[in-house]
């Protein structure tokens, strides 16, 4: 008899790397892996003996809604045991994982998390951008680009009129509005960086400033899925970027990781 369980569990922010240890001891506990678009695949080999289920959405294609995850975590648990949720980042940033976990509850499912890395602080870091930093940045934001009712979130007016750091997920498609709320409040000259598959051996980048950047954008051809980050603290990479290289991805062993 299986135990009917679930476990949504954050990938971290693309590097396969990034995924933390409890992350990895989940995955080789499951009987059923159910992953998002943005997770690296090759974290799929933690759970060689899983079925995988790829249930990712990307804009404009959805394999399942929302609702047919919830359904398929469901009834995958009674079948066959332990349904690990796997999603990029973490689960509970921009995640919808509070959103299975509540269904999964409903259904008398037993329940657990496991954290990951967000990108929102993973993915500047990786080229240098420190969040916060004394005498520049005291705070930062994190704003989705895009709410559910497809709009730019009304918290980025906020965000552009205070000094603090400002991460803006799922924002690509809603650049030019950003910009112009930044413009509005003086911020022309502001560093921005836009970070393209960040973590990972495709990963692009571009910097600018509030003015320059959608030039800059369409110039690097940058595209989603994509991490903008506006305020002083992106002059910090900048100035290292001539110098900056990216580090070799892959995935240890199990005997070495566990």
């Amino acid at each position: 008899m299986h135990k009917p369980k679930l476990t949504v569990l954050g990938a971290g922010p693309g590097d396969p790397e990034l995924i933390t240890l409890k992350g990895v001891k989940t995955l080789v506990s499951a009987n059923v892996v159910l992953y998002d678009a943005l997770v690296n695949r090759e974290l799929l080999t933690y759970a060689p003996n899983a079925t995988h289920i790829f249930v990712g959405k990307r804009k404009g294609f959805h394999k399942y809604h929302q609702d047919e995850i919830n359904e398929l975590i469901v009834k995958n648990a009674y079948e066959f045991g332990h349904v690990v949720r796997l999603k990029g980042g973490d689960p509970f940033i921009f995640g919808r994982g509070a959103e299975e976990i509540e269904y999964a509850k409903k259904n008398g499912l037993e329940t657990a998390v496991v954290s990951g890395i967000s990108s929102a602080a993973a993915v500047p870091a990786n080229l240098g951008i420190p969040l916060t930093k004394r005498g520049i940045s005291e705070s930062f934001w994190v704003i989705t680009g895009t709410t559910s009712a497809r709009k730019l979130s009304k918290d980025v007016v906020l965000a552009a009129q205070s000094s603090a750091t400002v991460i803006i997920l799922m924002g690509m498609g809603k650049l030019s509005e950003i910009v112009k709320l930044f413009k509005i409040e003086g911020k022309h000259k502001t560093p921005v960086g836009i970070i393209q598959n960040g973590t990972t051996i495709h990963e692009k980048s571009v910097f600018g400033t509030v003015d320059s950047i959608e030039g800059k954008v369409k110039q690097k051809k940058i595209s989603a899925p994509a991490i903008i980050v506006i305020g002083e603290v992106v002059s910090e990479a900048i100035q290292q970027i001539d110098t900056h290289t990216t580090i070799n991805k892959k995935v240890f062993p199990l005997q070495k990781v566990i």
